[in-house]
């Protein structure tokens, strides 16, 4: 983790300010940009601990985090995963001040720490801001909610199809993309084993689904993977 005394990025052009400036005047909006830092957070580091206190929401300007969650058996979960630009943190925003998951670098990572008290004082004021707010939350939670729609639901078959299609249209955006995840955190997502991920993979490619090249994997042939994901 980096606090940087460089500016990352110019405020002026921040999509984040941008957005923001649709609900509040400059005045507003000054007072978050004074309580909020810029950071660099490098791959594998931990940006919010689930369980401890957070005064904080994320703006994620650049990099893919992955929402980690971890049972009182020990036993870890990937809820989510999130590509900036991106607005994160927005459950101990509006529902209490613990935070619920791990946010952690999938890849390298520039984001700022945004005063959570400083916002908190101008949504009381502009509901339409609040609403906005709220509807950013829910969409960041959205993915964590149809991938347990898939793990109650599906075979091992349709959670991996179901990740592949997601990290293709939502994360990577891209249909041959490179890995940033690891087969155990893809496990983790899927709620499986790291031996089920690594044959359901293999067959896929030998099936001409994907093609896989060391850390590089290309959707060959997406209906097929849609109708996988469909059959379950």
């Amino acid at each position: 983790m980096l606090e940087t005394k460089n500016k990352i990025y110019d405020c002026e052009s921040c999509l984040f300010k941008i957005i923001s400036c649709q609900f509040l005047n400059t005045e507003e909006f000054e007072l978050i940009r004074r309580t909020s830092t810029q950071m660099r957070y490098d791959k594998g580091e931990t940006i919010l601990r689930q369980g401890e206190k957070s005064q904080n929401l994320l703006f994620l300007h650049k990099g893919i985090v992955k929402f980690n969650y971890k049972n009182e058996a020990d036993k870890n979960f990937i809820m989510t995963i999130v590509k900036g630009p991106k607005l994160l943190g927005g459950a101990n925003l509006f529902f209490k001040d613990t935070n619920i998951f791990s946010v952690i670098a999938v890849e390298d990572c520039e984001l700022c720490l945004i005063d959570s008290r400083a916002v908190k004082s101008i949504l009381l004021k502009h509901g339409n801001y609040m609403l906005m707010m709220s509807e950013q939350t829910v969409d960041m939670f959205s993915a964590s909610i149809f991938n347990f729609i898939s793990l109650a639901h599906k075979q091992v078959n349709g959670r991996i199809a179901d990740i592949l299609l997601y990290l293709n249209d939502f994360v990577y955006k891209d249909s041959g993309f490179e890995f940033t995840l690891s087969r155990k955190e893809i496990a983790e997502f899927a709620a499986c084993s790291h031996e089920n991920v690594i044959n359901t993979l293999s067959r896929f490619n030998k099936e001409g689904v994907i093609k896989l090249e060391g850390k590089k994997i290309s959707i060959t042939d997406y209906p097929k993977l849609k109708e996988i994901s469909r059959l379950g």
